[in-house]
């Protein structure tokens, strides 16, 4: 398993004309090529008058799938550019579809490879980035005068709190990398004097922005 990606977050649409000619870039997220298959088969049917409908999809699990389609455009202007371009953007496991209506006017090969780049770009964009991290979800146990000392400790590492429970001694979950988790688990006894008990938990991924905040 990757310790972090990026991929987005939703489903977006976006469009954009060039040369009179229509680009409708939609984009959703993906785990398997089956999910990839029925969304493009989907815009196929609701854009079935599109003069094209370009696709590529990007998905990182056990092996590397990647796929494109040219959909009729001259080979290497459409479907590559939009490969490309979520390599580019260093996301994973979605899919771009970019649809055409032709408005008349040829864009030649260059033309078509910048507009079904920037279609692909402006609708990744529209779906937003966001970054997925492998963690271990961590429970912390601990007596209530020293529960400050740890959340001062938490909040100046920045590390994620799920949940504070509050009971006859306080529990916080906490998302720890996972490369981090014995370092983790040491420092809590250190500065406690080994009066908190760390125990760790399941291994998940957590969506966060750009920021760092945990979005789920």
């Amino acid at each position: 398993m990757l310790k972090e990606y990026k991929t987005v977050i939703g489903t977006a649409c976006c469009e954009i004309e060039e040369k009179k000619s229509k680009f409708i870039a939609s984009v959703k997220p993906v785990s398997t090529e089956e999910e990839a298959l029925e969304f493009i088969n989907g815009l196929k049917s609701k854009y079935w008058d599109a003069t094209h409908n370009v696709y590529a999809y990007y998905i990182v699990g056990e092996t590397v799938i990647q796929r494109f389609s040219d959909d009729g455009e001259p080979s290497g202007t459409a479907g590559m550019p939009v490969l490309e371009m979520i390599k580019r953007m260093e996301v994973q496991n979605l899919v771009v579809v970019v649809t055409r209506y032709f408005g008349g006017t040829l864009l030649g090969a260059a033309g078509l490879i910048r507009t079904y780049a920037k279609s692909a770009q402006a609708g990744i964009q529209a779906a937003g980035i966001v970054k997925k991290i492998l963690c271990r979800e961590i429970a912390i146990t601990t007596e209530y005068t020293l529960f400050g000392k740890i959340q001062n400790f938490l909040g100046s590492r920045k590390f994620n709190i799920k949940d504070i429970i509050y009971k006859e001694d306080v529990q916080i979950l906490v998302y720890v990398p996972v490369d981090m988790t014995d370092n983790f688990a040491g420092e809590i006894i250190q500065l406690t004097n080994a009066k908190a008990v760390v125990e760790p938990g399941e291994k998940l991924y957590i969506t966060v922005d750009e920021e760092g905040k945990v979005l789920s």
